[in-house]
């Protein structure tokens, strides 16, 4: 029950955060604005575990994957998401960075040794057609003055970015590091390298006036930031990283149905099949095999038996658990 419920946070969280990020472009710098939320959050978090009374002490070699968690999942991740939604809808970046799951199958075979199933690189190949379908029209038209495509790039970046960071969580938790306290201090070296990326970059620190940045800010970092990421690093710790990526494969449900209704995002053909091929590709990797199967037979059993009326059907289906 722990786990289911970890579950619906994660995927209402993050699937509505797609939106809430879109009033967070134009006026402030991206990293800046990601300097104001995982800095706000770090400090946060970190305070919340001391008042529990849990230590936030880590030694020098663990300081080092805390940072290397701060960059891949709370710095160089978020960068490339919130600049990809400059030139993509929050429902497409939502669809394309399912891909995620993908990558977090395959990262845990490279860092961990997992066995990766013949259904997994199926499911990869129908995921991988999935994307080439939703941007088709923007191959086949392409303007060089068109960021379309710079925007799927920017978006499988940052998703690999994620799918690292989750690597370095799973790392984390199995050498026994409190979910908890990680994440703060994440996102605190998160902050760091933003910070360094800023001054690069010659960012400019400012605060917006407009109250709908404030709030979408508010939610981001409360929600999209400590609730969420807790609920997910846990999920990580105790289900594994295929199993904590189901939730990937949800949010985009949820990102999709709030960009239709507050950014008139419209459906057309190449739309439904993308998604909808990535999708199956994703839960081509999640469901087990035998399960699979099993569907298969109860699906191919009644189409043969379509004609029965449902009191037949639901004859038989009790004769059988009977047998």
């Amino acid at each position: 029950m722990k786990n289911t419920f970890l579950y619906i946070i994660t995927v209402l969280i993050w699937g509505s955060t797609w939106l809430a990020i879109e009033y967070q472009l134009g006026e402030i710098a991206v990293e800046i604005s990601l300097i104001y939320r995982f800095g706000l959050a770090g400090i946060l978090v970190l305070a919340l575990s001391k008042l529990a009374g849990h230590s936030i002490k880590f030694s020098s070699k663990q300081h080092v994957y805390l940072a290397a968690l701060g960059l891949f999942n709370f710095c160089l991740n978020y960068v490339t998401l919130y600049e990809a939604q400059k030139h993509l809808s929050s429902a497409i970046t939502s669809i394309v960075f399912s891909i995620l799951l993908l990558m977090n199958i395959a990262n845990t075979r490279l860092f961990f040794g997992k066995h990766i199933p013949i259904k997994t690189y199926l499911g990869a190949l129908i995921g991988i057609s999935g994307i080439v379908v939703l941007f088709w029209p923007e191959v086949i038209n392409y303007n060089p003055g068109d960021n379309t495509l710079l925007g799927l790039i920017l978006v499988l970046t940052g998703s690999l970015s994620a799918s690292f960071g989750n690597m370095v969580s799973v790392r984390n938790s199995n050498h026994e590091y409190p979910v908890l306290q990680s994440s703060g201090w994440g996102m605190l070296y998160g902050t760091l390298f933003l910070l360094i990326f800023a001054w690069i970059n010659g960012a400019e620190f400012k605060l917006s006036n407009d109250p709908d940045y404030w709030i979408s800010f508010s939610y981001l970092t409360i929600f999209g930031t400590i609730v969420a990421f807790y609920s997910y690093f846990v999920l990580l710790k105790n289900i594994g990283p295929e199993k904590a990526s189901y939730s990937i494969v949800l949010f985009p449900v949820v990102a999709v149905i709030l960009s239709t209704l507050f950014e008139g995002f419209e459906w057309t053909y190449y739309t439904v099949s993308g998604f909808v091929l990535v999708a199956c590709g994703n839960l081509l990797v999640l469901v087990p095999k035998e399960k699979l199967l099993k569907t298969l037979e109860q699906f191919e059993w009644y189409s043969k038996n379509k004609e029965l009326t449902s009191e037949e059907l639901l004859e038989i289906s009790r004769a059988k658990q009977l047998s």
